[in-house]
């Protein structure tokens, strides 16, 4: 994913881009993550003066099970990103390629990996395995004595009964 620096002369213009590409041609791994089909990134470029400012959507189908049921999960996501690069090393910059050309790779690798959760749920709101029986408790009670008393209080389970 290049976009030709030389093209952009005047200070604030902004030109439009769109890429694709596949998430092993971007070397994207994530752990218990995989990625179906294109990563799409759609955005625009212009030059500030200083460096040349990339904002834009990264567009993605991702495959997960989820942490709390188990269950398989296929959900297209969006993640945005703004990134400078610059032909100066800064801290806060990606810097240019050596024939003057922006390559987006390592900005769309970092979004896709940055966006991802310490963990991934089918929703918000995932109740789970039972820790008794192991049914998925989004698809109905299951009726199983799910309460856990404290081991070191155990003994007054019997003292108040």
């Amino acid at each position: 994913m290049r976009i030709e620096s030389a093209r952009l002369v005047k200070n604030g213009e902004k030109q439009a881009f769109s890429f694709s590409a596949s998430a092993d041609e971007l070397a994207v791994d994530c752990d218990g993550v995989s990625f179906d089909g294109e990563v799409r990134v759609a955005g625009s470029v212009c030059f500030t003066g200083a460096a040349y400012r990339v904002e834009g959507a990264v567009s993605v189908t991702k495959n997960f099970v989820c942490d709390r049921c188990l269950t398989p999960v296929k959900r297209d996501e969006t993640y945005t990103f703004c990134e400078d690069f610059s032909a100066d090393a800064h801290d806060e910059t990606f810097l240019l390629a050596p024939d003057g050309a922006i390559d987006l790779d390592d900005a769309v690798r970092e979004t896709i990996i940055a966006a991802q959760p310490p963990a991934n749920y089918c929703r918000d709101d995932c109740l789970g395995l039972c820790p008794v029986c192991g049914h998925n408790l989004n698809d109905g009670d299951c009726r199983c004595d799910r309460q856990i008393i404290d081991p070191r209080l155990a003994i007054l389970k019997d003292f108040f009964a």
